[in-house]
């Protein structure tokens, strides 16, 4: 197998060292390296990416792309495939700290299929010892518990939450709540699987923010993203794909209004009519006036050039009847 060229290592240092990239941010660094746009050379973007990933699977690595399910925005990343949380986490974070992120995952993944978000005084009220197995599960268990986890004090959880969100473990929502960031959906897919958490029925992604069918009997969710696809046409069918119930419109998504905010091809051509007889009769009018005003007056730059064109028209219109009215059309040109 060739080793990997100064490209892929220029795309794997961007990731590294920069964190997940977006999906504009990468192709910038692609085209780049590469002198080639993604979007329009995708086989060559397939193969790298192939390429990088047969040389990162002996580390357990991996390139991969995901989706934040709270903007919908594609971003790419270097992953760790080992499943265990905390080695995803790496050496940066101590116990305690482990244990709050899992505790804040928890609680935000109960949320999945809705808002999957909690506020900040939820997320300060995390509860640690949950997170923590005790082997012997004796009875003085909670009293066996680490220090560290015992005496992790608020203040504590308020800076460890600041880092993880800079981090982009966790996000800040567009509502101002705490949810996943972009590291947790790239890092935690197999996790997600693992726990049941629901899946949506396009894409087959966890569903932690989405949208559920209003039939309280029906479990069928989907992102809105993926809304925004399936139901893309204006005439296709909003029914729920599992019990057909109608898929209510998501904020901001048209309803049919759209045909009634754009004129059709029948009210345009009208408009363009209606425009065209009004400017003839405004013409007519500035001609009139001009014939009525008499020698003396003066009369404005643009009437003279409409007074004009009106003269030219009834010329051509006489001399086509055969009539003498063309030097009457020749005087009202002097």
């Amino acid at each position: 197998m060739a080793p990997l060229s100064w490209r892929h290592h220029t795309l794997l240092q961007a990731l590294l060292h920069r964190g997940p990239l977006s999906e504009r941010d990468f192709h910038a660094v692609f085209a780049g390296v590469s002198g080639k746009d993604p979007a329009t050379h995708q086989q060559l973007s397939n193969d790298t990416l192939l390429k990088i990933n047969k040389d990162l699977a002996y580390l357990q690595f991996e390139l991969r792309a995901c989706i934040n399910q709270y903007d919908g925005m594609v971003y790419y990343g270097v992953v760790n495939n080992i499943v265990d949380e905390e080695s995803k986490l790496g050496t940066k974070y101590s116990v305690p700290q482990i244990a709050f992120y899992k505790g804040l995952l928890e609680a935000i993944v109960q949320e999945a299929g809705t808002d999957g978000s909690i506020t900040s005084i939820d997320a300060l009220n995390v509860r640690l010892d949950n997170q923590v197995v005790i082997v012997d599960g004796s009875e003085d268990s909670q009293s066996r518990l680490p220090r560290s986890i015992k005496n992790f004090s608020l203040s504590q959880k308020e800076k460890t939450l600041d880092e993880l969100i800079r981090d982009r473990w966790l996000s800040y929502t567009s509502t101002g709540k705490i949810g996943l960031g972009t590291r947790s959906f790239l890092d935690l897919r197999s996790w997600f699987r693992g726990n049941d958490i629901p899946s949506c029925v396009v894409c087959n992604e966890a569903c932690i923010k989405a949208s559920s069918c209003l039939n309280e009997g029906c479990n069928v969710r989907i992102h809105e993203y993926c809304l925004k696809k399936k139901f893309s046409q204006r005439k296709a069918s909003r029914a729920c794909p599992s019990c057909g119930t109608e898929w209510p419109c998501q904020d901001g998504e048209a309803d049919g209004d759209d045909d009634v905010n754009e004129p059709g091809e029948d009210q345009v051509s009208s408009a363009n009519r209606s425009s065209r007889k009004k400017r003839k009769r405004v013409k007519a009018e500035l001609v009139e006036e001009n014939n009525n005003a008499g020698p003396s007056t003066e009369v404005p730059r643009r009437t003279l050039r409409s007074a004009k064109a009106e003269a030219v028209e009834a010329a051509q219109e006489a001399s086509s009847a055969g009539a003498s009215q063309p030097g009457r059309g020749s005087k009202r040109r002097k």
